[in-house]
């Protein structure tokens, strides 16, 4: 199969993007579940294992939105404590969701239908502002076209309720004042 030349420079383009915070000695691998139907054939999860920038593990989409003809130009990344390759489907059904379904973008909340990791609580996720990095990880230019890369953060179904009662503003301010625990996969609900 061909692909068009922009597609591949976008791949290599937003790869070294990630690779320019994240890439510490050779602390990256390449993942994907294979073809998946109806997603660009190149997308695929980068890995990035800990290292002194972020002392936990980083999982970053990397072609979500190729061939998208509308303004939701995203990627998204997720933070775990540990090596977890189901962080892999997670990041890939958020991208077919996006492709495939309902575009998603800063300020969404999705029920992710299982445990992020383990045995926690949080089942659900918001897509939110890269606070660690900022606009360096954030923005992403290519081609003409202003890409960008969310965190998404896993939430518990109260936090996401709270979340649609009082909006996305409160629910980040709830997270600030409550410090949250945003690595710990055990961690308790704060929208009491």
């Amino acid at each position: 199969m061909l692909f068009r030349r922009s597609e591949t420079s976008y791949i290599k383009a937003i790869s070294k993007h990630y690779e320019q915070l994240f890439l510490i000695k050779g602390n990256v691998r390449r993942l994907d579940k294979g073809p998946i139907e109806r997603l660009n054939p190149e997308f695929f999860i980068l890995e990035f294992s800990p290292n002194p920038i972020h002392n936990f593990w980083t999982y970053c989409t990397v072609g979500m939105s190729i061939e998208r003809a509308d303004t939701n130009l995203i990627e998204l990344f997720v933070y775990s404590p540990k090596k977890d390759d189901s962080l892999v489907e997670l990041l890939t059904i958020c991208a077919s969701y996006h492709r495939n379904s309902l575009p998603i973008n800063l300020n969404h909340t999705l029920n992710i239908g299982r445990p992020w990791l383990d045995q926690s609580i949080c089942d659900h996720a918001f897509i939110s502002l890269p606070y660690l990095d900022g606009d360096k990880i954030e923005i992403f230019n290519f081609e003409g076209l202003t890409y960008h890369c969310y965190w998404l953060i896993p939430i518990t179904r109260q936090e996401r309720d709270y979340k649609i009662e009082f909006g996305s503003e409160a629910l980040e301010q709830l997270f600030e004042e409550k410090h949250l625990d945003y690595i710990n996969a055990n961690r308790q609900n704060l929208a009491f």
